[in-house]
């Protein structure tokens, strides 16, 4: 029987500011009171994961928020110049009580992500697409070279790595051959992928796509098919089970359905629950469910982990994967 894995994560949303303004994008929020998410929060949210058996804390904020005129002074009040400096506390504290770091911060230099490696057990960027479109026009960071450049720095960091595709944003079924592609490429040089999301655009009111149709369930089969025939076998294909129609997708090679939180919201995707953990058997009827971390198994080595955190990796590996 085909296995179908997920993670139990806690999802922390450090700040919605961000220094990108995406078309399609209802997470960003306005520099105001509250805009940081207080650490007693995270702290006591980190603290509910660790009671719910949680091993994934996905750390996740706007893009470099402290290009946006006032956020820093809201920062600093508890006590951090750098979102990544609060960050790098809030992953501490979490490997404390026993829970793998996953990163997702926007694009960051290969000195911050060397020093990110310290306290992560993964990092993630989606590459979403490689095409100029229109929907990324205010988003610096939303540039495919830089965010290929990152994923290339992860690789030679020895970072164990998720990207994906966000389908429907503008791109073209051409423009999605070519991301694959590009996504093989780096895999075959560095071996650092773990997994891809292959993510259908849902649009949100509000944003400047709120009009435009979501990916088709004909679109997002059609670019698992794709996947399946570009990249190496090495690298999971993942699909959100709060997003797409899982169980009409997972025959089209999709061995993963991400994080998924007994005790948090999909604070990117608010207007869609994720499927309790119970559910996740129904949705994959027919495969066997299984648990993961965020690092995938092949990746608990000391090549791909930092000394200081690999004994708790080799820990709940032993916990999770059973050996």
């Amino acid at each position: 029987m085909k296995k179908i894995t997920f993670s139990r994560n806690v999802f922390l949303p450090l700040t919605h500011v961000c220094g990108n303004a995406c078309g399609y994008c209802s997470f960003k929020e306005p520099v105001a009171d509250g805009c940081v998410m207080n650490p007693e929060e995270v702290k006591a949210t980190l603290d509910r994961g660790a009671a719910f058996s949680c091993t994934e804390a996905l750390f996740t904020f706007g893009e470099r928020p402290e290009l946006e005129r006032g956020f820093t002074p809201h920062l600093q009040k508890f006590g951090y110049d750098t979102i990544l400096d609060y960050c790098y506390d809030m992953s501490r504290y979490a490997l404390s009580k026993g829970i793998l770091p996953h990163s997702n911060v926007g694009i960051i230099n290969e000195e911050e992500m060397a020093r990110m490696r310290t306290v992560t057990a993964s990092m993630g960027l989606m590459l979403e697409t490689t095409a100029d479109i229109p929907a990324h026009r205010h988003s610096p960071g939303k540039d495919p070279a830089v965010r290929i450049e990152m994923i290339e720095t992860a690789g030679k960091l020895k970072i164990p790595f998720t990207t994906g595709l966000l389908l429907g944003i503008g791109e073209t079924r051409e423009d999605r051959i070519e991301s694959l592609q590009v996504v093989s490429d780096i895999q075959k040089r560095y071996g650092h992928i773990q997994e891809i999301i292959i993510q259908n655009f849902c649009p949100k009111p509000g944003t400047e796509m709120a009009d435009v149709p979501g990916a088709a369930l004909d679109t997002v089969a059609d670019t698992l098919q794709l996947a399946a025939e570009i990249l190496p076998d090495s690298i999971s294909v993942q699909i959100p089970p709060n997003l797409a129609d899982a169980g009409r997708l997972l025959r089209y090679g999709v061995d993963d359905l991400g994080g998924v939180s007994p005790v948090t919201i999909d604070y990117i995707n608010p207007e869609h629950p994720w499927p309790a953990l119970d559910e996740l058997k129904t949705i994959a009827a027919g495969y066997e469910v299984s648990e993961r971390l965020c690092v995938y198994e092949k990746y608990c080595t000391a090549e791909w982990i930092d000394e200081s955190i690999l004994p708790l990796v080799l820990e709940l590996k032993k916990r999770v994967y059973g050996n």
